[in-house]
């Protein structure tokens, strides 16, 4: 079967289908559905049809397009017609993630599988609600429990429902954590000397050079003395051995 006629049968299948289809479910599909063919197709041909449907869709004729989420193939619309999109769902769409919500799927999401325990470890809250929400809202899983604790408790991860929600493919897909800090690194700010020239504008008189000089000149002994400190003499400034 020529790449050609299998793209009309990808893009019914991943249209009717209310999950994400990856490229293996799709070969299978179709397959079962030509059973009667000599020659099955292969996930080569498939993966080629994808690239293609994918090329199709991402032209500015389609509001929506072909792209890879929730572990498969879905076709989602495109983010020019979020405002539109919006109006037809209400507030139902407009709902978001509380913060502590976010803080604990995000954790979940970065050191899964974890229990609650140590998700309230690292937030120092009583987490109970927001992973209760999370479970509501399908965004995480129980995956199993952890056999190597007190207990046994109970262990966490995200679901298929949290890359949708994200758009992302799989959690290989999430911002290395190195990379959100560094983009909310802030330059420090940069002090010139004469930002402290409250006199800017006024040239200095001959007094003032004096002063300024006979300034300079009587505190050079006092620094002197204060980095030449007796060994016997205890600092005052708290050290490492010191308390605070």
């Amino acid at each position: 079967m020529e790449i050609s006629q299998i793209i009309p049968h990808i893009e019914a299948l991943i249209f009717a289908s209310d999950k994400a289809l990856n490229a293996n479910d799709i070969t299978e599909l179709i397959n079962n559905a030509f059973g009667f063919l000599e020659e099955r197709i292969t996930l080569d041909q498939v993966e080629s049809a994808l690239n293609g449907i994918q090329e199709k869709y991402a032209t500015e004729f389609y509001p929506f397009e072909l792209k890879q989420s929730g572990g498969g193939w879905q076709f989602l619309t495109k983010p020019s017609f979020h405002a539109t999109i919006a109006q037809l769902n209400g507030d139902k769409f407009l709902k978001r993630l509380s913060n502590a919500a976010l803080e604990s799927l995000a954790i979940i999401a970065y050191k899964q599988p974890i229990t609650k325990g140590e998700v309230e470890a690292i937030r120092g809250v009583n987490s109970d609600y927001s992973i209760q929400k999370l479970l509501e809202k399908e965004l995480i899983v129980i995956s199993g429990r952890n056999e190597h604790l007190p207990g046994k408790p109970l262990v966490y991860g995200t679901s298929k429902n949290f890359m949708d929600y994200f758009g992302i493919n799989s959690t290989d897909d999430l911002p290395k954590i190195r990379e959100v800090l560094a983009e909310q690194l802030v330059e420090g700010t940069l002090i010139n000397p004469e930002d402290f020239n409250y006199n800017m504008n006024v040239p200095e008189t001959m007094d003032q050079v004096e002063m300024n000089e006979n300034y300079s000149t009587e505190t050079e002994p006092i620094a002197e003395e204060e980095t030449s400190t007796d060994d016997n003499t205890a600092s005052s400034e708290p050290t490492d051995e010191q308390p605070i």
